[in-house]
């Protein structure tokens, strides 16, 4: 009997690349959907006919349940989120509903439907926000700065509490910034390698863009979801903290982007106050020692190779969008 995974978020960048990863790995695998006006398939169009794609909403228990008596999967990864920190200020009550009960809807549908599925939770670096101590690991105490983060504590705290409550195989991976070119528009690091992009084809003239001084721990999405599999072949459910354990500033990643394309980045940033947070996370860097010795996980893609993709990505994409 082939193994079955349920994953919630499959069409965002994480969910595309952890069923590619999974379908590799001989699973049946199923996504669960929301019905949009406009359904987005963009990032799964490839793998499409190799995965069961199954109605859905984090904001409906019923659903939720519906789906997990239907597919009976052995796994299930929750990386449905409203996910964008900047668009959390703007839609907080929103964010808590999905990021943070939505975790707890699908937790007991869990408990309700069959225990012995193995769970895992997408936490976020972001808890950590005004971090009390460098580097964030496992144990370090969260301090979010954002509704995102907070509805992401949430989330973290209750698949503990279920975790320990009802027994489960619950694990959350504290992932750190992961991009790729399926990152969306809005992230910084693809609004970076799209516009300097554009800019080298002659597409834009400038980058808007916020605090310069930020700094972050990124690493490569495709490298990132073998970790959460790795976290549920565990015979024991723990937390983990997945990072590169090196940080860069948002200068650093428009210096490496920019001069990919021999281009100067400070002849076309502009600082834009609509781009700051008003409460702003300075440094995020993560200590993946725990998931090195007990995941044997490590990752392969490095900074510099994971922008570079980028923006080689963008580069494509631009030039088949305008017949360049």
């Amino acid at each position: 009997m082939k193994k079955r995974a349920f994953i919630t978020g499959i069409t965002g960048q994480d969910g595309s690349y952890l069923a590619e990863f999974l379908l590799k790995q001989g699973y049946d695998v199923y996504g669960m959907v929301r019905r949009t006006s406009t359904l987005n398939f963009e990032r799964i169009r490839h793998i499409q006919d190799q995965i069961t794609l199954i109605p859905g909403d984090m904001l409906d228990q019923t659903s939720v349940t519906n789906a997990l008596r239907d597919i009976r999967p052995q796994e299930v990864y929750n990386l449905a989120a409203q996910s964008f920190v900047q668009t959390s200020w703007v839609q907080p009550v929103f964010t808590g509903d999905v990021t943070a009960l939505g975790v707890t809807r699908l937790l007991d549908a869990i408990r309700t439907v069959d225990p012995e599925i193995r769970f895992y939770q997408a936490s976020s670096s972001e808890m950590f926000g005004k971090v009390q101590e460098v580097p964030q690991r496992e144990t370090t105490p969260f301090y979010p700065r954002s509704p995102y983060g907070v509805a992401k504590v949430y989330g973290h705290w209750i698949t503990v509490n279920y975790r320990e409550s009802y027994n489960l195989h619950a694990t959350s991976g504290i992932l750190f910034n992961h991009e790729s070119p399926r990152r969306g528009y809005e992230f910084v690091t693809r609004k970076v390698t799209y516009t300097a992009a554009k800019i080298k084809l002659g597409l834009a003239n400038e980058l808007r863009i916020g605090n310069l001084d930020s700094q972050r721990d990124w690493g490569f999405a495709g490298d990132y979801v073998e970790a959460m599999w790795l976290m549920l072949q565990q015979d024991k459910p723990e937390d983990y903290v997945i990072a590169t354990g090196t940080t860069h500033s948002v200068e650093k990643l428009l210096t490496v982007a920019f001069s990919a394309l021999d281009l100067d980045w400070k002849k076309y940033t502009v600082q834009d106050e609509r781009f700051m947070r008003p409460a702003e996370v300075d440094l995020l860097v993560g200590d993946p020692a725990k998931a090195g010795m007990q995941l044997g996980w490590e990752p392969r893609v490095s900074f510099e190779q994971l922008i570079q993709m980028m923006v080689e990505a963008d580069m494509q994409l631009l030039k088949a969008q305008h017949n360049l």
